[in-house]
């Protein structure tokens, strides 16, 4: 089969994690992405591709470097590479795919690669140990480029209610899916503890996981001394794990590019197609709470751009920052829960480095379907509060209608949105909730209201026993009274 040399074609993946038992022996963030750009190169076989390099791009951390692209260019002799910095997101490794897929395609650049690091781990150690953190100063320099933009992704009045933080926003949305789904709390909680379990196994089998201690559904489900409830449902084993020194590096160009370094057919897995959309910024105007546009849209337009449906795929890594985004994501996608939902673990097992995770899916996709050759994979992404999308298909075989990416936020847009009425007092009905804990139980239960004209608001049950009795007993449907202050009375 003759394939166009503008094709786009990932040729080198790489993964790599520290935990040093000194940890003077532990590398910042950008010397773990420098050397997780070289083992990319060597994994595609072709080293001397580094200093062709059109384009490095840097998935944004938890570190202060201005342009650590630079960095790396400098570092493996590549000078002329044009130099990006990513917006925050879990969207953006695969939404710099999409992007950097589609220049080679067009013939803006021949060869790029997109990385990002962790260290969050070690630098906490260190500083509690009183060590010096190592750390490259840069004065001055920008990136050539800034990938997508900053978003503001709660409200001041979201935040005011209690609302700022994804420990809070997720489980409350899987409230909502247990309504729209008709279970008993009960029910629904064995359910989310059984899919845990599947992606504690696939972590316990994956060599780049951060925890690969087996867990069975009930240790993940029930509050332990070492899984406390965090925001329930959730346990600590079903919230992202942060607290981990990671790196991950993908490496991309043209066939033409690839055919020319002699990287070795057998490694080549091909982009087949790309796409990106978000739901609203503001939660408080999502249409429900269980559901996402966006991820629907994007998924029809991926599955169209490629010729296939999603019972033609064979590989799946949905983004799992916690549950309530890999049933949304399922659902929204066409996937049942019982399918194998992970290739790597998750972000609980596996680790959520912030905003790179899904480079280390991706990396993971890659060398799966380097073992299943002909199959197909699809990798999911998300940032915000179940916000910002985008979805990618890959397989050893060329794309059978060409490469393409789209953005589908015009279609997404079309969805009706649902107000905010924040001056509003009296009476409410809970629309969904979570009941927030501390190191000795319950603490605070937080709402998503609707009032009698559906606007939604949002409001806190700060009785703990009547927070407590909303573990056990459904609060969603229950009528309350709204105070000026936020508190909540339920009926």
């Amino acid at each position: 089969m003759t394939i166009d040399p503008r094709t786009p074609v990932v040729i080198g993946v790489a993964q790599a994690m520290q935990k040093p038992d000194d940890l003077s022996d532990a590398l910042e963030a950008v010397a773990m992405m420098e050397q997780a750009v070289r083992d990319a190169a060597s994994d595609a076989g072709a080293p001397g591709l580094l200093t062709k390099l059109d384009h490095i791009g840097v998935v944004q951390g938890a570190w202060k470097y201005t342009d650590p692209a630079r960095i790396i260019a400098d570092r493996v002799g590549a000078p002329g590479a044009r130099t990006s910095v990513s917006a925050n997101g879990g969207n953006t490794p695969q939404s710099y795919l999409n992007a950097l897929a589609a220049r080679i395609k067009s013939g803006e650049m021949e060869t790029a690669v997109f990385v990002g690091a962790e260290t969050i781990w070690s630098r906490r150690r260190q500083r509690r140990a009183g060590m010096p953190v190592p750390y490259t100063e840069q004065a001055n320099v920008e990136p050539d480029e800034r990938f997508g933009a900053d978003v503001l992704m709660q409200t001041d009045f979201e935040q005011a209610r209690g609302m700022e933080m994804p420990i809070q926003f997720y489980p409350l949305f899987d409230s909502a899916i247990r309504h729209a789904r008709g279970e008993t709390i009960d029910q629904h909680r064995d359910r989310l503890a059984r899919l845990w379990q599947t992606f504690n196994q696939k972590a316990v089998e994956n060599e780049f996981a951060w925890s690969r201690t087996p867990m069975t559904a009930a240790e993940i489900r029930n509050a332990s001394p070492t899984n406390r409830m965090v925001g329930f449902p959730y346990t600590k084993a079903m919230n992202s794990n942060w607290d981990l020194d990671q790196a991950a590096a993908v490496l991309l160009c043209s066939a033409g590019a690839a055919e020319a370094a002699g990287v070795p057919r057998d490694q080549w897995v091909f982009p087949w197609a790309g796409t990106d959309a978000h739901d609203t910024y503001a939660v408080s105007n999502r249409r429900d709470l269980h559901s996402s546009p966006a991820i629907t849209e994007a998924g029809k337009k991926l599955f169209s751009l490629a010729g296939i449906g999603p019972d033609d795929v064979d590989h799946i890594d949905l983004y799992s920052c916690f549950p309530s985004a890999v049933e949304v994501g399922a659902e929204s996608l066409g996937f049942s829960e019982e399918r194998q939902l992970t290739q790597t673990g998750g972000l609980t097992f596996a680790g959520g480095p912030l905003n790179n995770y899904v480079t280390h899916s991706i990396a993971t996709m890659i060398d799966v379907l380097r073992g299943d050759a002909g199959s197909v994979g699809l990798v999911s992404a998300n940032g915000g509060f179940l916000t910002k999308h985008a979805i990618g298909l890959y397989s050893t075989e060329p794309p059978p209608k060409g490469y393409e990416a789209a953005d589908v936020q015009e279609q997404v847009d079309q969805v009706p949105s649902v107000p905010l009425a924040e001056d509003h007092t009296g009476e409410v009905t809970v629309e969904a909730y979570t009941v927030m804990h501390n190191a000795d139980g319950p603490e605070l239960g937080l709402c998503a209201l609707r009032t009698a004209e559906g606007a939604r608001t949002w409001g806190r049950v700060t009785d703990v026993a009547a927070a407590t009795a909303m573990i056990t007993e459904e609060a969603i449907g229950r009528s309350g009274n709204l105070d000026a202050d936020g508190t909540i009375t339920l009926g």
